[in-house]
């Protein structure tokens, strides 16, 4: 004789990637919604700008409090819509599992850090003066860098377009990741950020995805086992 036992499963709201991805359209449409010379002025006053700089110079410039606000507001501005878009599918992608996991408020600290630490990075390894480090790819890498160092063999539902159909399939996380990589460098040829990557920042978000994640597991593995009613 079989028992069926109820899952005491609680369904957990996810609120933060959709904020997340609302935030990045809107502060996208805001900009673009500006003059040529408008914009380009709020690029410059809140985008990251990197170095070029002696080590005297550069430890003198980053002990301002503005460029450390401005490693943050530089998640929100991107150069064009297709920047734009390829972080938003991404962010939907690896962000709403990634919340499900580790809650809203760890994947919020995760975001914004993750993306404030690949933008401080990008900005130490460009030599180029006065260049500008702007989009959300390095909080996207941070998360897509956490996903997989806690679910390494995890298969991810898309929704792929066939012909005048759409089909819903499972496909490998580390499939995706290597889509998602090709995309960065297809869009890093489209429009006027032409063969501009802050290929840093990718690297320097993914590996502090990957070191929070493992330095948070306890913390996800006991939220995950509350949510099952253990």
């Amino acid at each position: 004789m079989f028992v069926a036992i109820p899952t005491r499963t609680r369904p957990a709201f996810r609120w933060a990637t959709p904020l997340l991805a609302c935030l990045l359209w809107l502060a996208y449409v805001a900009v673009s919604l500006r003059p040529d010379a408008v914009r380009h002025d709020l690029l410059l006053d809140w985008g990251a700008l990197s170095g070029g700089l002696a080590p005297p110079e550069l430890w003198r410039t980053w002990s301002e409090p503005e460029r450390w606000l401005r490693l943050l507001s530089a998640l929100f501005l991107h150069a064009d819509w297709t920047h734009l878009l390829g972080n938003l599918v991404f962010l939907l992608i690896f962000g709403l599992p990634a919340e499900r996991a580790m809650g809203p408020l760890r994947f919020l600290v995760l975001f914004l850090l993750g993306g404030a630490f690949a933008n401080f990075i990008a900005a130490l390894a460009i030599g180029a003066p006065e260049r500008l480090i702007i989009g959300a790819s390095g909080a996207v890498s941070a998360i897509i860098g956490a996903y997989l160092a806690l679910f390494p063999r995890a298969r991810l539902g898309v929704v792929v377009p066939l012909g005048l159909f759409l089909e819903f399939v499972r496909a490998p996380a580390s499939l995706l990741i290597g889509v998602w990589a090709l995309l960065q460098v297809a869009f890093a040829y489209m429009g006027p950020a032409f063969g501009a990557v802050a290929w840093a920042a990718h690297a320097g978000g993914f590996l502090f995805g990957m070191a929070f994640a493992l330095a948070s597991r306890g913390a996800i593995a006991r939220r995950l086992r509350r949510r099952q009613g253990y």
